[in-house]
């Protein structure tokens, strides 16, 4: 079975339709700042051409009453939370509802500890690089070697990987790290928030041979 893949960064319905016929498990659109950051409505119009596929929102450090507006604005099926992630708040977002994917950076040793939080909780966790004063992966790999031993301190836990993944590298990292899913944006883009579909085709045609 294909190892799944959220397409992210999405800003146009027809980019979304796209990575939806080329067969990507999930949908990301940004509300966390950034060249690639939506309006509600801009998400709820990709959301419309997404079809079955879930459509997950990328939040900052917000309330889970922000959260849960923009989620009935826009339709979205999940939040993905790069600042602020409780466990308290990951909870109450499940108890809405919403499929919820908390992010821990790794940059070191130091980072692990941040996994324990989220092992008892009924959601995955994506793993990314920490690179410092960008709120996401900003295209960076994480070493290999430190996120094959995030995949072995989370154990039987669900693992999203993202950072640095493209069709040239992706085989690579999923034999390595051996991530329930991965996560890819600028990998797949011409430019920040527009996507090449030859790119995304590409990235999620290697992943059927895995």
């Amino acid at each position: 079975m294909p190892i799944p893949a959220k397409i992210c960064g999405l800003t146009r319905p027809e980019d979304a339709e796209a990575a939806v016929r080329f067969g990507a498990s999930y949908l990301g659109v940004i509300f966390a700042g950034g060249p690639r950051q939506v309006s509600p409505e801009q998400a709820g119009a990709i959301v419309k051409v997404a079809g079955q596929v879930p459509v997950i929102g990328v939040f900052g450090s917000r309330a889970a009453e922000e959260i849960l507006w923009v989620r009935d604005q826009a339709g979205l099926a999940g939040a993905q939370l790069h600042g602020g992630a409780t466990p308290e708040l990951v909870g109450r977002l499940l108890a809405a509802g919403l499929f919820v994917l908390p992010v821990v950076r790794i940059a070191g040793d130091s980072d692990f500890d941040h996994l324990a939080q989220y092992q008892a909780l009924d959601c995955p966790v994506l793993i990314e690089p920490r690179v410092e004063g960008k709120l996401g992966g900003a295209g960076v790999q994480l070493p290999t070697e430190l996120a094959a031993r995030a995949r072995d301190r989370l154990a039987s836990g669900r693992m999203f990987l993202a950072g640095g993944l493209s069709p040239e590298t992706v085989a690579d990292v999923v034999r390595a790290v051996r991530p329930d899913a991965v996560d890819v944006s600028s990998g797949v883009e011409q430019i920040p928030g527009i996507k090449d579909h030859d790119r995304m085709a590409r990235f999620l045609e290697v992943l059927r041979w895995l």
